[in-house]
């Protein structure tokens, strides 16, 4: 007797070819989403858990993390900073002309701090616009992971996260500043500089200085390690101003305050806005006022400004204008930066300062 056959209706044949498409294109597309993952193209970013998480989703950033990574970053790019000056080789050279035609100095401290810093915030908030004094070399880059730990000064002062949309931050890095200083070894006017705007809006600002390895940082709302000093002098106050531009503000100071006033030549904006503050440092200079008439980049007074700001201080135009840290780099209305002080007042005492400012 013959064997008996299996007969397949058409029905069932085209069942059976969609059951095997089916398992197909599961295994195909496992096999794919792996290969992907391992070039962080989907599933887990690439790195492992480990890597940055922070605002991967390009929806919002904390910022008390942000503080903590600036806090950081600052500090990493200060080592960097005194590594070079403590080895005598700076090579130093010169990137051009500032706008008063001196040389616009840059050595291997700017672009080595500029690296650590750049590289370290980059990685931990990958969706935040950064901006930088010094170039960044896409040859030199490198992953930095930050640990995610917030140090417990920060916790201790800002106890609950502040979370703001990534797309409305931005951060200003100045990787040394006071370089002319820096290139003369006059050490104590050398800072790292970290300060995230929101809606160009300073919020927090880092001000570290390499060689007495102190660091003062803030937030608007939400806490600081440093604080204004007690009393200042408003009647004739000490003004700290510029090295370079000493002469032009000594002669309306003067006329404004009287002769009794005090001018303070000094380097470094970040080191300004902390001689008006009350700071550990036996090396740092006190002042009353900090008054600067030229043209001068974002970078060199948005953290000063945001730690001012914190504290309850002010820093704006010669005018009075509020400063918008976003746009353009650099801002041409000079500056006044006063803190437990009628800053208005000072603006209208200081009219031609503006004036001035725009020679």
């Amino acid at each position: 007797m013959a064997p008996m056959g299996i007969r397949l209706s058409p029905l069932g044949v085209a069942v059976f070819c969609l059951l095997g498409l089916g398992v197909l294109y599961h295994l195909y597309s496992g096999f794919l989403a792996g290969r992907f993952s391992l070039f962080g193209l989907g599933g887990e970013p690439a790195g492992g858990p480990a890597g940055p998480v922070a605002a991967a989703d390009g929806g919002t950033v904390d910022l008390r993390e942000m503080l903590a990574v600036s806090v950081l970053a600052a500090v990493r790019g200060g080592d960097e900073v005194r590594r070079v000056r403590e080895s005598n080789v700076l090579h130093e050279k010169s990137k051009g002309k500032t706008r008063e035609g001196a040389d616009d100095k840059m050595t291997s401290g700017d672009v080595l701090s500029n690296r650590k810093m750049f590289y370290l915030l980059k990685t931990a908030f990958p969706n935040v616009q950064i901006n930088t004094e010094e170039h960044v070399d896409a040859t030199d880059q490198e992953v930095i992971l930050w640990d995610r730990k917030i140090p417990e000064d920060i916790l201790k002062e800002i106890a609950t996260p502040k979370e703001v949309p990534a797309e409305s931050v931005t951060v200003w890095i100045d990787p040394l500043d006071a370089t002319q200083e820096y290139t003369e070894d006059l050490r104590k006017y050398v800072t790292t500089m970290v300060c995230v705007a929101v809606y160009g809006k300073p919020v927090l600002g880092v001000i570290h200085k390499p060689f007495s390895e102190y660091t003062a940082w803030a937030m608007v709302d939400g806490g600081s390690n440093v604080k204004a000093r007690s009393s200042y002098n408003e009647k004739t106050p000490r003004i700290v101003v510029s090295r370079s531009h000493s002469g032009m503000v000594k002669q309306v100071a003067l006329q404004t305050f009287g002769n009794q006033t005090t001018i303070i030549p000094a380097g470094g904006a970040g080191y300004k806005v902390l001689a008006l503050l009350d700071v550990p440092d036996k090396n740092q200079e006190k002042a009353d006022v900090y008054i600067h008439v030229t043209y001068i980049k974002k970078w060199d007074i948005c953290a000063g400004n945001a730690i001012l700001k914190a504290l309850g201080g002010h820093m704006t135009t010669l005018s009075g204008e509020e400063i918008s840290y976003t746009g353009s780099d650099g801002i041409d209305g000079g500056l006044l930066a006063s803190i437990r002080m009628n800053h208005q007042a000072l603006v209208k005492k200081l009219p031609d300062l503006e004036k001035t400012g725009h020679k």
